[in-house]
């Protein structure tokens, strides 16, 4: 790639093209389909910084009879709804997306028939932590696209792969400034929107999560429900001897993973009592963190394995997930391990 300098305006389009050209192969498909996402998070954004002047905060529906709820059992935000919409418009229009999928929607939506004209599959979660918008916190779209199996013809068969099989995966955090994290498994970058070029500009390349920081984000109000490991490593992890970690939750898990990517760090949803099986999304959520945790040099798990290696049996799987950096998640899952030896034992 050639060099830059500080200040030079360098966009996310010139930067999947100089990639591009490192693979002879490459036919620029995969960067138009990229293009539609970033044209939507462009839509999405401007609605977000604009939501109280065009009346778009709060549940969507006239009145509580009417608002409309998800696959999820929530209710739908009005920016749920249009930037669900925003994205699945945008991705149809390329032509070379055969699949889309949302934490919004019940089913798979297919666009295109198996073939050269319907190679990917984007799954996303349009608005990541829409309940929080009216707080004014940040939000963010999840974003993740596998390839579609040409043999295939069953479309749940087409989108429940394992997280190993993402050909991208990345996020954008709509908060003071919108910024654009991805990665194709190899390094991770950070672009930047310039509301004045209206173009994502590279602000950091090839992110590593720091190996170590004195730091979590948890929902402790949920912590007497959580397994009897995760509670001991709360508890340790406020008492060490020496520097205990410090407390930092948003509630907004697209923007607490963006800040432990930056500074290090550990996230936990663990399994609850009420969450069995876990909160979050396998596939809309967990997996694409997961994807960049992981080329970033950070780990996640689900408390038993690599987030990666889990094969989906539904699209709305949920999943409890540990995600941040290395050391961080080892000591977690220390706790976790010595737990089961002593229940082994006993």
């Amino acid at each position: 790639m050639p060099s830059r300098k500080p200040g030079d305006i360098y966009t996310f389009q010139q930067h999947l093209l100089d990639m591009q050209r490192e693979h002879p192969t490459a036919t620029g498909e995969f960067s138009w389909l990229l293009s539609g996402i970033t044209l939507a998070t462009k839509v999405i954004s401007s609605y977000v910084r604009r939501a109280g002047l065009i009346n778009v905060w709060g549940e969507a529906g006239e009145n509580p009879d009417e608002q409309p709820v998800n696959i999820q059992g929530e209710v739908q935000q009005k920016l749920d709804v249009l930037a669900n919409e925003t994205l699945k418009r945008t991705l149809g229009y390329r032509g070379n997306v055969g699949i889309v999928a949302s934490e919004e929607d019940n089913d798979p939506r297919v666009l295109q028939e198996v073939g050269r004209q319907g190679k990917y599959v984007v799954m996303f979660d349009p608005l990541d932590g829409s309940s929080n918008i009216d707080s004014n916190v940040s939000v963010g779209t999840i974003f993740t696209i596998l390839a579609r199996p040409e043999w295939e013809r069953h479309t749940d068969h087409s989108v429940l792969q394992r997280g190993l099989q993402q050909l991208g995966a990345g996020y954008v955090v709509y908060g003071s400034s919108t910024v654009l994290v991805y990665t194709t498994g190899h390094a991770v970058h950070m672009y930047t929107l310039d509301p004045q070029y209206g173009a994502y500009l590279l602000t950091r390349e090839n992110i590593k999560i720091p190996e170590y920081s004195p730091q979590y984000s948890v929902n402790e109000a949920y912590v007497e429900t959580f397994p009897e490991p995760y509670q001991k490593y709360l508890q340790w992890a406020k008492n060490q001897n020496g520097e205990a970690c410090s407390s930092r939750y948003i509630g907004s898990l697209v923007a607490d993973f963006h800040r432990i990517l930056l500074k290090g760090g550990i996230f936990l949803y663990p399994p609850t009592k009420k969450n069995p099986e876990g909160k979050l999304r396998l596939m809309y959520e967990a997996n694409p963190l997961a994807f960049i945790a992981d080329a970033a040099g950070g780990k996640a798990t689900d408390g038993k394995g690599n987030i990666l290696e889990i094969q989906p049996n539904n699209l709305h799987q949920r999943t409890p997930l540990i995600i941040g950096s290395k050391k961080n998640v080892e000591q977690v899952m220390k706790f976790v391990s010595e737990h089961e030896t002593v229940a082994v034992k006993k």
